[in-house]
């Protein structure tokens, strides 16, 4: 009750804020986020550039803390009758808002009551379909997404004796790669990655087109259970587990914690976001290269495309909320949509295009031409139309059944279990998460 009511204080004064700022005469439009530092300073450019472009709406944009922060704060404000206009909301947390139906006003919705068009095939596949409804109508509208990808020290490459134009392929290449600069002692560390229940079971499932869940990864209805039980994800578990052991893996930490392991120059391969790029290109001391995501030619002999992380932009329902603000939510939406907006977004921070025409304009200004490892994200994500396997996950309370990967996967690395027994344990902890979150939110 105390952390609800604290929660409840902070939007009154929030709110009260925002409204202090907006300039006389506009129409206001909160807009909560979670950039700070340099992702920050560059959204802030491209709301103020909005708002000096037109002379009727003003989008008032607020720091509300980490992604978990920001669509709880949004959660309880709405209960409050005080939801923000626009939140920004974590890839992970789509199945929640989904659910949440009286909260969330569907993209596709708000254009057509404001009397505006939505065209929803401008965007990426991949990045459209991971925020639609089931009927292939726009829940949310897409803003930073990005993939995973493969990343490598082109001098540890030189120092083994490899070549650091033809980085590995296939997961056989990527083992055989380690092997040999473990062996001549070209690096600390041969392979690691980050989010490794994203890179290494979501985005492997897709690219090697099986099921993370039943119910096409959760989009057909929320009675999904787990299908990590695939003797290619117990596959690759173990040969992770076993290279860990060889030396030829680390286990490097949850979340982003490994990206320093890349980026000190202490790993030599490592899986990660594509978003990682500017701090790659600012702090890294050595030539470094980006490739895709390896895959089993045992299995599949042409991957398919690679799923998104980041967020996407949710507009809330409010009491007070008039259509006019809507229909200037709209206006901004289009407005982040147009091409050389669009583009601007991408360059300036390292996420993907979200639209064709976006990534067009990019290629027309020569982008790609000064950094050709930029466009490899946009074609890992467009080299096939979306299967069921491909389009996402929508699983209920995403977040904490990756905590449990971390967990249960933690122990197998620590040879306190078997990879069987891990995923194991990662089915019956995560569908019963899955259960819980059907039993609230499946009435």
């Amino acid at each position: 009750m105390k952390k609800i009511l604290v929660c409840l204080l902070l939007i009154l004064i929030t709110f009260s804020f925002a409204t202090a700022q907006t300039p006389k005469g506009k129409i206001e439009i909160e807009f909560w986020h979670s950039f700070s530092g340099a992702l920050g300073d560059k959204l802030i450019t491209l709301v103020n550039k909005f708002n000096s472009s037109q002379d009727k709406y003003y989008i008032n944009a607020i720091y509300k803390g980490s992604y978990q922060e920001s669509m709880s704060a949004a959660i309880a404000a709405f209960r409050a009758g005080k939801a923000p206009h626009i939140v920004q909301i974590f890839e992970v947390g789509t199945a929640t808002m989904i659910a949440a139906k009286n909260a969330i006003y569907p993209v596709h919705q708000l254009f057509k009551d404001v009397g505006l068009s939505l065209n929803s095939h401008i965007y990426l596949p991949a990045v459209r379909s991971y925020y639609s409804f089931s009927t292939g109508q726009m829940a949310a509208m897409p803003f930073n997404s990005s993939t995973a990808v493969l990343w490598y020290n082109k001098d540890v490459f030189r120092k083994a004796g490899l070549n650091p134009e033809n980085p590995p392929k296939t997961w056989e290449e990527v083992k055989k790669t380690a092997l040999l600069i473990k062996n001549k002692g070209a690096s600390k560390i041969a392979l690691t990655t980050s989010w490794f229940s994203w890179t290494q079971l979501e985005q492997f499932g897709a690219i090697h087109n099986i099921p993370f869940a039943t119910r096409a990864n959760g989009f057909l209805g929320l009675d999904a259970q787990l299908s990590l039980n695939h003797p290619l994800f117990v596959k690759h578990m173990q040969n992770l587990v076993d290279w860990q052991r060889e030396g030829i893996f680390t286990y490097g930490g949850r979340d982003s914690q490994p990206d320093s392991l890349f980026i000190s120059g202490d790993a030599a391969m490592f899986i990660g976001s594509s978003a990682t790029y500017a701090s790659i290109k600012r702090d890294a001391k050595f030539d470094w290269g980006m490739t895709y995501l390896p895959y089993y030619d045992d299995f599949i002999k042409k991957p398919w495309n690679s799923i998104i992380g980041g967020a996407a932009l949710w507009v809330m329902r409010r009491p007070d909320a008039t259509k006019e603000q809507y229909k200037g939510v709209a206006e901004f939406f289009k407005f982040l949509a147009k091409p050389e907006n669009d583009a601007w977004w991408h360059i300036n921070t390292g996420y993907v295009p979200v639209t064709l025409e976006g990534y067009k304009y990019a290629k027309s200004q020569g982008f790609y031409k000064k950094n050709p490892y930029m466009e490899i994200p946009i074609l890992q994500l467009t080299r096939t139309n979306p299967s069921a396997n491909t389009r996402g996950l929508r699983l209920g309370n995403l977040p904490a059944i990756r905590i449990v990967i971390y967990e249960e996967m933690e122990k197998a690395f620590q040879n306190q279990q078997s990879v069987k027994e891990a995923i194991n344990n990662i089915l019956i902890r995560g569908n019963k998460i899955l259960r819980e979150f059907e039993a609230i939110y499946g009435k």
